[in-house]
């Protein structure tokens, strides 16, 4: 087999791994990258280097890779853009926490966000009550937005931060 050929499906394949990978793990942990995440990254970067070029540790393996890298992501954006179903399989999507003033405690507990978090939300974008939200999501990148259920219908955002105490939900 070609050696750049390799290259390019190990490339591809270890992004597939990834991708799979932070669906499964990631969405509320992306807006808060903390030294943690940062260093999880550096050597999860680091371990895969090896599967993407192998032996071949050349300036054009390592742009073959760069390549095969950036040529994936940049189909699979749009197969995503154009195909809802493939869309879905690999983007999570926004989690009602509050609807009416109703809040949802299972799923506020299977995302690990605490009621004082969900307050401090509330109270950053100038709601004081939970029956004044008429909408709050976890959205996509981690974030929590609030729409409140005022005359003047506003949409505020939230930038969650992550407890200390928990990583990804395991205490």
């Amino acid at each position: 087999m070609n050696p750049y050929l390799d290259i390019i499906l190990r490339s591809i394949a270890v992004y597939f791994f990834m991708v799979i990978a932070l669906r499964v793990f990631g969405k509320k942990e992306l807006s808060q990258l903390n030294t943690a995440d940062v260093i999880l990254i550096l050597l999860i970067s680091n371990s895969v280097q090896n599967a993407m070029v192998g032996s071949d540790t050349s300036l054009w393996g390592g742009l073959v890779a760069a390549g095969a890298l950036f040529l994936i992501n940049f189909i699979l954006k749009k197969l995503m853009f154009r195909y809802k179903a493939v869309n879905n399989l690999l983007q999570q999507k926004p989690e009602v926490l509050v609807h009416n003033g109703a809040i949802d405690f299972k799923t506020l507990a299977r995302l690990g966000i605490t009621s004082d978090e969900m307050l401090e939300a509330m109270h950053e974008h100038g709601v004081e009550y939970y029956k004044d939200v008429k909408y709050a999501f976890l959205e996509i990148d981690g974030n929590i937005s609030i729409i409140s259920g005022n005359d003047n219908l506003k949409q505020t955002h939230y930038k969650r931060k992550r407890n200390h105490k928990t990583l990804n939900g395991i205490n």
